[in-house]
């Protein structure tokens, strides 16, 4: 018999070398992610991200972020967890990403809404947020998968899933609309049997030893698996 005995996921906090993930707290946080993911200079963080977005550096922006997000939240069937990412050293906050879709009765959740700052992309502090909450969804509560769905036009997106490890799965047509256009759903996934050769890559790749004086990786993520 499959396992069918998962928790509900009450994601709190989790920390690593370059980064330190805490639970969404409006009163705490809108500041820090609206100062890094507003304003005209990041409106391409907003080109994929459903129809969020992008936002003015008003305070009426402001708030309407705030709003808009939370009411997509509890819009969903499956209220999302949102994890805010903070430098480990300067407590600035660099971005979030949400767990979605929780089905505790199948033993899977996804990664979404991934709005990333200028300053977190493509760096290793990014790369360490996206294992911190995966070793969450599979350590901490032992689940059976672990999902990441895009546009099937945002490239972007796409390298990065298979980047990380995750598998294409296939395309879903014409699944929403979003800012007026068609959304085709590309797939990805990572299965618990996966995890532990995807861990291990995602520690060598990590380590201090992996960077050189310049902090530039010497081995591609890639190479560590």
């Amino acid at each position: 018999m499959l396992r069918t005995d998962f928790s509900e996921p009450d994601f709190q906090e989790a920390k690593g070398r370059f980064v330190r993930l805490e639970r969404l707290d409006w009163s705490r946080h809108l500041d820090g992610l609206f100062d890094c993911l507003a304003g005209d200079d990041n409106a391409d963080i907003w080109r994929w991200l459903g129809n969020l977005g992008p936002y003015s550096k008003t305070e009426t922006d402001k708030e309407s972020f705030k709003q808009s997000f939370k009411a997509g939240v509890v819009s969903e069937m499956h209220p999302w967890q949102t994890a805010v990412i903070l430098d480990a050293t300067s407590s600035a906050v660099l971005g979030m990403a949400s767990f979605m879709r929780i089905r505790p009765s199948a033993g899977s959740a996804e990664v979404g809404f991934i709005a990333f700052s200028h300053a977190l992309q493509r760096t290793p502090h990014a790369t360490e947020a996206m294992y911190l909450m995966m070793a969450y969804v599979f350590q901490t509560l032992g689940y059976r998968r672990y999902e990441w769905k895009c546009n099937n036009r945002n490239e972007p997106s796409e390298l990065a899933a298979t980047r990380l490890g995750f598998t294409y799965e296939g395309n879903f047509r014409q699944v929403h609309i979003a800012k007026g256009e068609n959304r085709d759903t590309a797939w990805f996934s990572i299965i618990d049997s996966e995890w532990p050769s995807i861990k291990a890559g995602f520690k060598t790749w990590l380590s201090p030893e992996n960077f050189d004086a310049d902090a530039q990786q010497i081995k591609r993520l890639q190479e560590c698996r």
